[in-house]
């Protein structure tokens, strides 16, 4: 199984939605973004909530594939924003704990 940051590097998404997404993600509060989209609560770590994202961003976009009724392209690009700030987050999270081995 891939790992996770290698999962989201493969991601091959039509372009527009893709920018929209970067641009989306410049301005990335996880604090009120993932209520909205995975429920209120507590929040999930970012690893915990990036595979729940992928896991709805992958539903989403085989209802784009398939031309649903129910698919809606300002949730798709709200899922790929968060999939976008949360994969930051977890990568500045390693940058972080190769910078300094031991420490956790």
């Amino acid at each position: 199984m891939q790992d996770l940051l290698t999962q989201i590097t493969t991601l091959r998404r039509p372009r527009l939605l893709i920018r929209a997404a970067r641009i989306g993600a410049q301005d990335y509060r996880r604090d009120a973004r993932l209520p909205r989209l995975l429920g209120y609560g507590v929040l999930p770590r970012t690893g915990a909530a990036l595979v729940k994202l992928m896991a709805m961003e992958a539903e989403m976009n085989e209802q784009r594939k398939t031309g649903d009724a129910c698919y809606g392209i300002a949730r798709h690009v709200d899922v790929l924003t968060a999939i976008m700030g949360e994969t930051q987050l977890l990568q500045a999270q390693v940058d972080a704990k190769i910078e300094r081995p031991g420490f956790t």
